[in-house]
């Protein structure tokens, strides 16, 4: 198979190679992951192992009693749930690094709805089983609860702030969402977190059960905390800061898209890789509290960051009207699209529609000879190529190969095609034009269902799953 015939309009450039410097990137540990998840379970087993020692075993021998120590250890396993899950987005730096945004979204979200559930299984099942044990009734039950019981009152409040958050995050109500509505719906989760503390630490039988019991629960909140604190509102403040950061320039790439470059003395401590992105807030109006991520689209040469962005939303469309001189804060660089996560000295990119931007940075900032990296740039038109030009220069500058792919995608199957290449499977289309795909590392961004199409083609075409690389930015 031929470059031309795997999509029907598919250009590619071969060029010689040019040396460029490079700022080294720290591989990152694996054995960090694997440690964050033998932590998740630790925590898990020491709760129950409280729920134990407290006597949760020996109680489920009559009703009453048994519906109230099934409740009592499904609050435990969710207060501890609740915690993992505010500590996931805290972007503590090593579990990040680990993870990923993408991998720590989706395990934040599974963590989320586990808690939730468990949650109302505790509610449920105190409840029953202190009515059951009470002539005051159901009815009464509740009512004592809520008025007579310390810290009652603010863990109500606090649940409906969870139910909220959880209601909201449900695909179908994200997708009548904007950005901007979710994210400040989203943050009442802290604010949920923190109004269900006081009952516990106040009433609970097995945060008071012992001292141990006690610190436990209070250095645990403490810690998630602090995290919250200094990850998320310290830290970035302090190096956008010290890097003193300012729109440089904005231009603009085609309909809809537009780069803006960002200066200042701090740039190179902020210490980004290629294909990182950041949480962006551009300090020129109303608005400018709400962060978006937008990825590198160019290797940081410790001078100058800078972001492509197509218009999809009303923070996007503000890029375009930036004015050079304007005050920018991020937090970052996060992700794990980029030179530290390599394990093949040859490497594969492959992006769609706006996607391609953290590639062409990874392009410019990975170390390579002639023939290393391929490129291969999807797109609906020739209009659409977003860099097109600049990727085809920096390609023969780097000695990469670089294919573009165009056309609407194959409409009756999941694939990452054209329709004009409908002829030929997934897998074949990849392997025709990537022979030894199997022996690279393989970085993949662009939409969801697109990615999706061609991680499943890349294993498919044997390329292990740790050599596969993507970072997925829906919320």
């Amino acid at each position: 198979m031929t470059t031309t015939n795997a999509a029907a309009t598919v250009r590619a450039s071969t060029p010689a190679a040019t040396a460029h410097p490079r700022r080294p990137v720290r591989p990152v540990p694996r054995w960090w992951r694997d440690a964050s998840v033998t932590l998740f379970w630790l925590v898990l087993l020491w709760v129950t192992s409280m729920w134990v020692s407290g006597g949760g075993v020996q109680e489920l021998g009559s009703l009453a009693a048994g519906l109230t120590s099934l409740g009592r250890l499904t609050g435990l396993v969710a207060s501890a749930l609740l915690l993992v899950q505010v500590f996931l987005m805290a972007r503590v730096p090593w579990f990040e690094q680990a993870w990923g945004q993408d991998a720590l979204a989706r395990t934040h979200r599974l963590v989320g709805f586990t808690s939730f559930n468990l949650l109302w299984a505790h509610i449920v099942l105190i409840t029953l089983g202190y009515a059951a044990g009470s002539s005051a009734g159901l009815w009464g039950t509740i009512v004592d609860f809520v008025v007579n019981y310390p810290g009652m009152l603010l863990a109500v409040a606090g649940t409906a702030a969870l139910c909220m958050v959880v209601v909201t995050s449900v695909k179908k109500a994200r997708g009548r969402l904007r950005y901007e509505s979710w994210h400040l719906i989203h943050l009442y989760g802290y604010l949920g977190a923190g109004l269900a503390l006081p009952h516990q630490l106040w009433t609970g039988k097995d945060f008071l059960a012992s001292t141990t019991s006690t610190v436990f629960w209070w250095t645990s909140y403490a810690v998630c905390a602090a995290a919250v604190l200094v990850f998320r509102v310290g830290l970035p403040l302090h190096r956008s800061l010290r890097a003193s950061l300012r729109v440089v320039a904005v231009r603009e790439e085609g309909p809809g898209v537009t780069s803006v470059l960002v200066g200042g003395r701090g740039v190179a401590r902020l210490d980004a890789a290629p294909g990182q992105f950041f949480q962006w807030r551009f300090l020129d109006g109303p608005g400018w509290m709400r962060a978006h991520p937008y990825s590198l689209s160019a290797a940081p040469d410790g001078r100058h960051l800078r972001i492509t962005a197509a218009h999809v939303g009303d923070g996007t469309a503000r890029l375009a009207q930036l004015r050079p001189g304007t005050r920018v804060l991020v937090e970052g660089p996060y992700g794990r699209l980029h030179p530290g996560v390599r394990t093949q000295r040859k490497v594969l990119l492959m992006g769609s529609g706006i996607g391609i931007t953290p590639l062409r940075a990874l392009l410019e900032g990975l170390e390579q000879a002639p023939g290393d990296v391929v490129l291969v740039h999807r797109a609906r038109r020739a209009e659409d190529f977003v860099l097109g030009a600049e990727l085809s220069e920096l390609a023969r500058q780097q000695g990469a190969r670089y294919v573009t792919v165009e056309g609407s995608r194959v409409p009756d199957r999941d694939s990452w095609l054209p329709a004009s290449a409908a002829h030929l499977t997934d897998v074949e289309a990849l392997t025709q034009l990537v022979p030894d795909v199997a022996e690279r590392d393989v970085f993949l961004c662009g939409s969801p269902g697109w990615m999706d199409a061609a991680r499943r083609a890349a294993l498919d075409a044997g390329v292990p799953a740790d050599h596969l690389h993507l970072e997925l930015f829906t919320y």
